[in-house]
């Protein structure tokens, strides 16, 4: 029985320990979930459920690995990994039309990567910090969209002929 509650204590060292990782954990979730929702908003295929799962997905991974014991050294290969293999999700979510100039998902794939970056910062501990990046990947997704619509419809706009 003793071997059986160390394995489900394992990384819980006291109460402050896991009143710190559930505040991570959740902090994750919530703008992970922020940054979903205004995905799913807009009608992109990785919505709320996506962003919440990978925000917390990776912070998951850097807590534990602190809780374990490993180093920085050690951390930073598992943060690598999780960059690296976001990379590659982020990479099947881009489209290229073949029929036209046109390459779709890169903002998806962008702000999966982020999200991930968002859960990577909270599991570190750095809570400011994860809150200023998705208020600005908010800012990025909501504010930039306008923009760029208005900068296309400038481009789209005929242009006079010089008249003689």
């Amino acid at each position: 029985m003793e071997t059986f509650y160390h394995e489900l204590t394992l990384g819980l060292h006291d109460r402050q320990q896991v009143a710190r990782i559930v505040i991570r954990l959740l902090a994750a979730l919530v703008l992970g979930g922020l940054v979903g929702i205004q995905r799913q908003r807009t009608g992109k295929p990785a919505g709320l459920r996506t962003h919440m799962l990978v925000c917390l997905a990776t912070a998951v991974f850097v807590i534990s690995c602190g809780a374990v014991g490993m180093g920085f050294d050690a951390q930073s290969r598992v943060i690598q990994g999780i960059v690296t293999g976001l990379g590659f999700i982020g990479a099947g979510s881009i489209l290229k039309l073949s029929h036209e100039h046109q390459v779709k998902g890169l903002t998806t794939a962008a702000g999966v990567w982020m999200t991930a970056a968002i859960g990577v910062t909270a599991g570190l501990g750095a809570l400011g910090i994860a809150i200023i990046a998705t208020l600005l990947a908010l800012i990025i997704l909501a504010v930039a969209t306008r923009f760029e619509n208005l900068v296309q419809t400038k481009a789209d706009k005929p242009t006079r002929p010089a008249s003689n």
